[in-house]
């Protein structure tokens, strides 16, 4: 183990999330739900993954400062969304954006065996 997974492990926000991202394909840290988001950019992030059909779990990071916080140490990333693929983090809504629109996301996705168009 690297220093910095044994730092993350040692705080319980971080455990949280390195665990999520290793128990999910697909993860989108985001500000309210995919049901219900609670700021545009998260908005277009859930948008984008659904149109595609990238099945994904959303993490409101809005029901805990710590997580909010804590998320943002961990990618060392300044803002959310935040989107993390097979482990992988990838990034906020801009680079989501950029992404789909030149069918990298798309291809991706594919290249690491996320299955789109099924729940």
């Amino acid at each position: 183990m690297t220093d910095q997974v044994v730092a993350q492990s040692a705080d319980p926000v971080h455990a949280f999330i390195a665990q999520t991202i290793a128990d999910h394909a697909v993860v989108l840290f985001m500000k309210g739900t995919p049901d219900q988001p609670r700021c545009g950019f998260s908005s277009l992030s859930v948008q984008i993954l659904d149109q595609i059909e990238a099945p994904f779990v959303g993490v409101d990071v809005l029901q805990d400062e710590a997580l909010r916080d804590g998320i943002k140490v961990f990618t060392d990333w300044p803002t959310i969304p935040q989107l993390y693929v097979k482990g992988e983090f990838i990034g906020g809504s801009d680079i989501i954006r950029e992404m789909f629109q030149s069918g990298e996301l798309q291809a991706l996705l594919a290249e690491k065996g996320v299955a789109l168009g099924q729940d």
